[in-house]
């Protein structure tokens, strides 16, 4: 009976209707307390990789930017996927440590790049429990210190159902991150209850619309009408596009004809370490001394 009541909170919180048991959403299963202290270790040796999906240019195909993405390989549990160790995280009090490591190696990374002559933004991922921080800014102005990154280097992803939490106080988090120069995009755009209010009130440059309009844009003309609709009001307000999950060239025609910006998904490539994603970078600038 306890399984089947994690399984139905599984369900309500993901909205999928039904959902099995999963000992990893289990706070009390001896499995769960044994992830949560794994984790923990992890985050204290590194044992997380930290890789990167490009985002190209949609018209002139060049990579201009990348997303962080955390990868779990436990040499004792195997390869945990995202949708649980994040959620993980979150209960166990772990995930303001874990955006800290990601955002220290990704800010690392970015820097890397700019020292070699490829001027690229890098993308990371922001938890409800990181929004509702107050000391937020200032951990992220440390981080660039640390990192000896500028702000415009650095783009953060918040997603709404996350700043539905505490509109008010995340509201005033994200501004005053706002004002350090740090990018600010609204993720899985197209997906809440109350985008349209969250788009005009929140201080974000970016809109990424949701993979799940964008995956069939070339044959549902409700969704094709949706993504043209979405990229004609970010314009209007003065916000740039990027589409995720776009897996096929037809569907990136499609959406460069609608104006959009940007392109991230597996017709590119999916995250990969950063020394194979260089393969896909454009030659380096230097600057003249």
């Amino acid at each position: 009976l306890r399984r089947a009541d994690v399984a139905m909170y599984s369900a309500k919180r993901l909205r999928t209707g039904r959902e099995l048991y999963d000992p990893g959403r289990d706070s009390h299963s001896t499995d769960h307390l044994a992830l949560v202290g794994a984790l923990g270790d992890a985050l204290r040796t590194g044992e997380l990789d930290v890789e990167f999906q490009p985002k190209a240019d949609a018209f002139n195909r060049t990579v201009v930017g990348v997303e962080a993405l955390t990868r779990w390989r436990s040499p004792v549990h195997g390869t945990i996927p995202p949708d649980v160790f994040v959620p993980l995280a979150e209960h166990a009090g772990l995930a303001r440590a874990l955006t800290r490591y990601v955002l220290a190696r990704a800010l690392a990374q970015a820097r890397a790049w700019s020292d070699a002559g490829h001027d690229l933004t890098v993308a990371v991922n922001l938890t409800a429990s990181d929004l509702q921080d107050v000391a937020l800014p200032e951990e992220i102005e440390s981080a660039l210190v640390v990192a000896d990154a500028r702000p415009e280097s650095l783009i953060l992803e918040i997603t709404e159902s996350a700043v539905l939490r505490d509109p008010e106080r995340i509201g005033n988090v994200l501004a005053r991150i706002g004002e350090s120069g740090v990018g600010l995009s609204l993720d899985d755009f197209g997906t809440g209850y109350s985008s349209l209010t969250h788009l005009k009130m929140l201080p974000v440059g970016e809109v990424k619309i949701d993979r799940s309009f964008v995956a069939h844009v070339k044959t549902d003309p409700a969704d094709a009408a949706i993504v043209g609709a979405t990229i004609k009001l970010a314009h209007s307000l003065g916000m740039r596009v990027v589409a995720e999950g776009v897996e096929d060239e037809e569907t990136w025609r499609r959406l460069a004809d609608f104006g959009c910006e940007m392109i991230q998904g597996f017709v590119l490539a999916p995250a990969l370490p950063a020394a194979k994603l260089e393969d896909l970078l454009p030659e380096p600038v230097h600057e003249a001394c």
